[in-house]
């Protein structure tokens, strides 16, 4: 993570299928500049099973980024390959790094339909059978024909899936798993939500395995993306993760010449990976980190849900537990903090919104604090119309211009108050005038006695401004 780093997450789950995403977003890369990016997280560039109204989350085909006529239109809904790949260029030319969301776990929207032999299984405790196999009809055939087998041959069936959906014949949702495969429980210790969307993919299949990583090296050669946000994580394989990332970190650059013994070359880069695990325990958080050999880091979810109850709890709240169990003080090295994303926000799949009179003191724990790597919603910054979320982009930038100048140093924590807590940073010699001290109350305010350091004995701090109160909303 660059100094300061800031991560902006580039969309929101009311983004329209205009189609025009990416070119606004090649448009707005000097502003975001501005603002102290550092990384953008752009939304999946994939296929998707509804077309150009799909969100990216329903992934038909990997290798279409948008550049071939399937699922009623040739541009996904953000837009076409050729303005992404261009999107992406104008942010790394404003020295902003890219991170691309992938969602590798499952498959829709299939090309044909397959008899298969499955059994019904409980959504929610897998493994656990609760029907006789029988032969059902199968969403799992993938042929690709828009494509021709452009950049890849591969074509998907019933053997390279674990389970499915859908029962063709039935026309209903029914969960099956397929015949033949295992189901380990270790392998299903992170997860603890839903089982299957669409036709979930077999990781453990050596096909899917080889083909997967040879679409990264292809997705990072042919983007130059920097980084990837893994859409589910709790549901694909640590260890998947770990040799995706190293997959894509070294990449072949030239073959081996035939008919000599000399080794392909590689070029070495460094790719960021984070996981989406919807959790509030830390230690499944923790494990998948460590069980990537701490490759990987994770959104601080825990995090989240404390800032979320916090801002529902009519000043009731103990701000002193404010960052108990999270992920920022178990691990602030892996940790990506936010405030809300697409799927927290008004009316996201996961609604959990922090509500808008405790936003400023969220986003100052991110922003301000030296552990973890802050991401900024766009939708909390310039507002989402269609589920009535104001615009915090004044106080947004104040928070900002503190991180960029102030925000350095060795930091001093006072959260033992059930209403006033704070923290202080030193300031460092690298950046001139550094150094903060922040205070704040989810009540009626008081007073704190905070140390900031001996190089400001006698000083007084200019006071930006004070952070609103419950009573303010």
């Amino acid at each position: 993570m660059k100094d300061n780093g800031l991560l902006v997450q580039y969309f929101t789950a009311n983004t329209t299928d205009s189609q025009d995403l990416w070119k606004k977003a090649a448009e707005d890369a000097a502003v975001l500049k501005k603002m102290g990016a550092t990384a953008v997280w752009f939304p999946p560039a994939t296929k998707g099973a509804q077309g150009k109204e799909d969100m990216g989350y329903a992934p038909y085909d990997l290798y279409d980024l948008g550049e071939f006529d399937q699922k009623g239109s040739v541009g996904t809904r953000y837009g076409t390959k050729d303005e992404y790949i261009a999107a992406i260029k104008a942010m790394k030319d404003q020295g902003i790094n890219v991170y691309a969301d992938i969602a590798v776990r499952q498959k829709l929207g299939a090309d044909r339909i397959e008899k298969v032999t499955a059994a019904d299984f409980n959504t929610k405790d897998i493994p656990q059978m609760i029907g006789n196999k029988k032969t059902v009809g199968a969403l799992s055939k993938f042929t690709f024909p828009g494509r021709k087998s452009k950049y890849s041959k591969f074509k998907w069936n019933w053997k390279h899936f674990a389970g499915i959906d859908w029962k063709q014949e039935e026309f209903k949702k029914r969960v099956c798993a397929l015949e033949g495969k295992d189901y380990d429980e270790a392998d299903k210790e992170y997860s603890k939500y839903d089982y299957i969307i669409g036709s979930e993919i077999d990781f453990y299949n050596q096909e899917v395995y080889d083909e997967l990583m040879a679409w990264a090296q292809w997705y990072e050669k042919t983007t130059d993306v920097d980084g990837f946000r893994f859409q589910e994580a709790e549901a694909i394989p640590a260890w998947f993760v770990k040799d995706f990332i190293e997959a894509t970190s070294d990449v072949p650059v030239a073959a081996k010449k035939k008919g000599t013994d000399e080794a392909p070359e590689y070029v070495h880069k460094d790719i960021f990976a984070v996981g989406d695990f919807w959790h509030w325990n830390t230690e499944y958080l923790n494990g998948y980190i460590k069980a990537t050999d701490n490759e990987a880091s994770m959104f601080d979810v825990p995090l989240h849900f404390n800032f979320h109850d916090a801002s529902v709890a009519d000043g009731e709240y103990n701000m002193a537990d404010l960052l108990k169990g999270s992920l920022m003080m178990s691990n602030p090295e892996k940790a990506v903090t936010f405030v809300d994303n697409h799927e927290s926000q008004v009316g996201g799949v996961l609604e959990s919104y922090v509500e808008d009179w405790f936003k400023p003191l969220a986003y100052a724990v991110i922003l301000l604090r030296e552990q973890g790597y802050p991401c900024l919603y766009i939708g909390d910054y310039a507002g989402i119309p269609q589920v009535k979320v104001k615009s915090k982009k004044t106080i947004l930038n104040k928070l900002l211009k503190l991180r960029k100048k102030y925000a350095y140093g060795t930091q001093h924590d006072y959260f033992d108050h059930s209403e006033v807590v704070g923290w202080t940073r030193e300031g460092d010699e690298e950046h001139k005038d550094s150094g903060l001290a922040v205070v704040m109350s989810d009540g009626m305010g008081g007073t704190k006695r905070m140390y900031v350091g001996r190089q400001f004995a006698g000083a007084h701090l200019q006071m930006s401004w004070v952070m609103p109160s419950m009573t303010s909303r």
